[in-house]
């Protein structure tokens, strides 16, 4: 059984208690709490393994409490799966441009919450530590240690802008589709827009300044990592 622990943020009990009802049945360990500021308190003591957030909390909203933990050097490893009634595009972008890993909405199905969990749980955990560092370029790309180097200077990416660079610049020269890159990252059931993944590489390219241009745009099809 799992043994990691998850915080559930929500400010709706009964959807609270039906998130930690399924998971304590699937054998992980949970927390609660129902504002953002008591979320911020529990993760930053608790380092749980995972945050099920909720987008529309009283006081400060979960947009602000993922910018928050994504901010701090000490819990910007910890994946959020962000959950919400609302369904827009902007909201699925702007919490992916945050550095949240997966959006679900409300009314959601258990059994897809809890799949997905363990997705991102095995893969953060397990899968990393099989993979091995990348040098191209002036590009050190540790796994590991989810650690970029630029020129031997330190790169601060989301967990979904580092997974991004990972894939790409590990299949030098082959080109990734949009819907490619979203399967890399979470498997083909993950419902992401041609502009979320467009977003995220922006933002990638922004932070690794000159060494930006070795993601290069395939006009019509999608991205690869120069060769």
């Amino acid at each position: 059984m799992a043994k990691e622990n998850i915080l559930i943020v929500d400010d709706e009990e009964d959807v609270l208690e039906l998130v930690r009802y399924n998971l304590d049945k699937n054998g992980y360990k949970t927390d609660t709490a129902d504002t953002g500021e008591e979320a911020l308190v529990k993760a930053r003591t608790k380092l749980p393994d995972m945050v099920i957030l909720d987008l529309m909390l009283p006081g400060m909203d979960g947009l602000e409490v993922c910018k928050k933990l994504k901010g701090d050097a000490k819990t910007q490893n910890i994946p959020i799966i962000m959950l919400s009634a609302k369904g827009e595009e902007a909201d699925i972008v702007t919490g992916l441009e945050l550095g949240a890993d997966d959006y679900v909405t409300k009314p959601f199905s258990p059994k897809v919450l809890i799949a997905r969990v363990r997705r991102i749980l095995h893969r953060t955990i397990a899968r990393d530590l099989e993979k091995s560092p990348v040098k191209i370029h002036e590009l050190i790309i540790d796994p590991s240690r989810r650690q970029v180097l630029v020129k031997d200077k330190p790169v601060d990416l989301t967990f979904t802008e580092f997974n991004i660079l990972y894939a790409l610049a590990k299949r030098p020269g082959l080109v990734f589709t949009r819907y490619q890159i979203v399967d890399v990252l979470h498997g083909d059931d993950y419902l992401v827009t041609d502009r979320a993944v467009d977003v995220q590489i922006v933002g990638l390219r922004k932070k690794l300044g000159s060494s930006s241009k070795y993601i290069e745009t395939v006009r019509g099809v999608g991205y690869r990592f120069k060769d």
